[in-house]
């Protein structure tokens, strides 16, 4: 296959990895001169037309995800019957290679990047779609050393079940969750699942249930309770063990309920580890482990009968699509040049913020609802400050989004708390050293719901804090409120 030219323009350079359905080569697009990695659905499997009609649907589910921590879908063909998608280049290496190479990161870079991916997973569910397979070989690793999740190639749309089939299996036995294991149907709390035994391994060198073979790995997910990575790590916050626990529940109804309430908790737990920590790894060998360290007991968790009749693992990941790309988080804004001070062990304490007024850039007078500004920081949830009611969604206006500026005093902020009775828009928070910009982003964009904590990262002085409602989520209105914000630092 080396040196064919796919398509008239992808001139195969190199094979850079292959899974049970596909192989993945470097390729070069001839046509706009510049590096590409292309996805082939092997030969023999083109005549299964719903193994075809899956590929198909990855290239279409991906190509919606616009997402700086999901790989960029560019094309979509079929050559000779063999089906085919292009993907970026990401030049670097996947999670899995990272930790064989480096052993258990630094606790702030394991969570820095389980971050990302939660981020670029929770994009992924609110579109509709789930994963099904995220493992460190799905991740990969770029020169900017930002994630990027790749390899939907057994995603699940939740609005179509024609393609998921009753009792089979399918995922990556190392951090598959109990109801895939047993061909159940599955959910965004599945992704939370695999997802916390990624950052188990980030964190312990590890996976959760390590085992001979692929059956005794699920029977492990299926029937032990999910380890503390206490014993491991001994220096990993209790925050952080009781959270990948959580996440790795038997039961899905014991975990997060949506991938963005986990994303909340590593940002907070990100918030609580010392800021000097980045090259400090502490690990207890597996021999010398004799006692469970003190940590919150395990959440309570369900033994299920091991009914694994035929197991048909996918290891579906393809090891090594990759690219070049450095991701803008700045949206639009300069990064605020702000002090980071050393945070001490001492509890968080409120800051208290002053009104300013709203900041409507893309607005014809450039200002919203000014008058009531003050409402959203008066100490009083029955009253708010309010967007305009729109006919139709900000993008749809033309708008990159809407908010209003307040007044921090120049103090540490580390958290944000915004409270609505408007749930379901999108927000994120930005910081700036003038009131009227420009401002930087300086924390996760969300989905917000009646009570919502933003964790910014480091925690540093801020004079303005820009919250910034990039979409509107109540298409019977249009409208959001923000009935009280709050600081800590």
């Amino acid at each position: 296959m080396v040196g064919e030219v796919i398509a008239g323009r992808y001139e195969l350079e190199e094979l850079v990895g292959t899974g049970g359905h596909s192989s993945v080569y470097r390729a070069h697009d001839t046509l706009l001169e510049r590096r590409v990695a292309i996805k082939l659905l092997h030969e023999q499997l083109g005549a299964d037309p719903d193994l075809v009609e899956r590929f198909r649907r990855e290239a279409r589910a991906v190509a919606q995800l616009a997402h700086p921590n999901i790989v960029t879908v560019i094309d979509r063909g079929e050559r000779d019957g063999r089906q085919f998608i292009v993907f970026e280049f990401v030049e670097g290496e996947n999670l899995k290679q990272l930790v064989s190479r480096e052993g258990p990161l630094p606790l702030r870079r394991a969570v820095r990047l389980g971050l990302q991916v939660a981020d670029a997973l929770a994009f992924a569910h609110r579109h509709g779609l789930v994963h099904r397979d995220v493992k460190p070989q799905n991740v990969l690793i770029g020169r900017s050393g930002d994630a990027k999740v790749t390899d939907f190639g057994i995603a699940h749309d939740l609005d179509v079940h024609g393609l998921t089939q009753t009792g089979s299996m399918l995922g990556t036995s190392g951090y598959i969750a109990p109801e895939q294991a047993r061909g159940e149907a599955v959910d965004q709390r599945t992704d939370v699942y695999a997802l916390g035994a990624v950052l188990y391994e980030l964190v312990s060198g590890e996976q959760p249930f390590p085992g001979d073979n692929a059956v005794a790995v699920a029977l492990r997910h299926l029937n032990e309770a999910p380890p503390s990575v206490r014993l491991r790590r001994p220096d990993a916050p209790a925050q952080l063990d009781a959270a990948l626990r959580r996440a790795m529940a038997k039961d899905p109804s014991e975990r997060f309920g949506t991938m963005d309430q986990l994303a909340a908790e590593l940002e907070t737990c990100l918030v609580e580890l010392p800021s000097g920590e980045e090259d400090v790894t502490t690990v207890v060998p597996r021999g010398a482990v004799t006692a469970r360290p003190p940590a919150p007991s395990a959440p309570r968790s369900r033994v299920w009968p091991a009914l694994l009749g035929a197991l048909a693992i996918l290891a579906a990941g393809v090891a090594g699509a990759f690219a070049l790309g450095i991701v803008d988080r700045g949206g639009g804004g300069s990064t605020e040049a702000a002090t980071t001070e050393t945070r001490e062990t001492r509890p968080l304490r409120a800051v208290p913020l002053n009104a300013v007024g709203s900041w409507d850039p893309d607005g014809d007078n450039g200002s919203e609802n000014d008058a009531a500004v003050g409402n959203a920081v008066d100490g009083e949830e029955t009253t708010f400050w309010s967007t305009e009611g729109y006919d139709s969604t900000l993008e749809d206006l033309g708008k990159s989004g809407v908010g209003i500026v307040l007044d921090a005093g120049g103090r540490t902020v580390a958290r944000v708390r915004v409270r609505s009775d408007t749930p379901g828009f999108t927000a994120v928070l930005k910081a700036g050293p003038e009131a009227d910009g420009p401002f930087g982003v300086v924390s996760r964009s969300v989905q917000v719901g009646a009570d919502m904590t933003f964790a910014l990262d480091p925690p540093a002085r801020r004079r303005y804090l820009l919250v910034w409602i990039t979409r509107l989520a109540q298409p019977d209105r249009y409208r959001a409120h923000l009935n009280e914000v709050t600081a800590q630092g």
